[in-house]
């Protein structure tokens, strides 16, 4: 982690979520980025799925080609606030067969910029 890298924690507990700037998701860093900003989300990937409680929200709602993908909703391990969601790739959940389906494939992280907060462990 370089100097400039900033270390995220819970915003209302402040237990540390391991994520950090350099694994935030800047590829579209025109429109589609400034857009996710004014929303309030930031995206990541990797992130430390140990760091967070899962909640599978198994909407199945359609993405491009006609295919399927779950949404995870991510809660801080300590106390329980929603930080944000997770997207996978997982067509089987949905009653989708397919060869390549893992549970565990996520695409992306969306994180509520606000349950968020500078670490102290930098």
């Amino acid at each position: 982690m370089s100097q400039a890298d900033v270390s995220y924690s819970c915003g209302s507990c402040g237990y540390p979520l391991n994520l950090t700037s350099s694994n935030r998701i800047t590829s579209g860093i025109g429109s589609e980025y400034l857009e996710s900003i004014k929303k309030g989300f930031m995206s990541f990937l990797p992130v430390d799925l140990s760091r967070f409680t899962q909640v599978d929200e198994v909407h199945c709602f359609p993405v491009s080609w006609g295919r399927y993908r779950p949404k995870t909703k991510l809660l801080c391990r300590k106390c329980g606030v929603h930080i944000g969601y997770g997207y996978g790739d997982a067509p089987a959940l949905c009653g989708f067969d397919s060869p390549n389906s893992s549970s565990a494939a996520y695409k992306k992280f969306d994180i509520k910029i606000r349950a968020l907060q500078p670490s102290e462990e930098c």
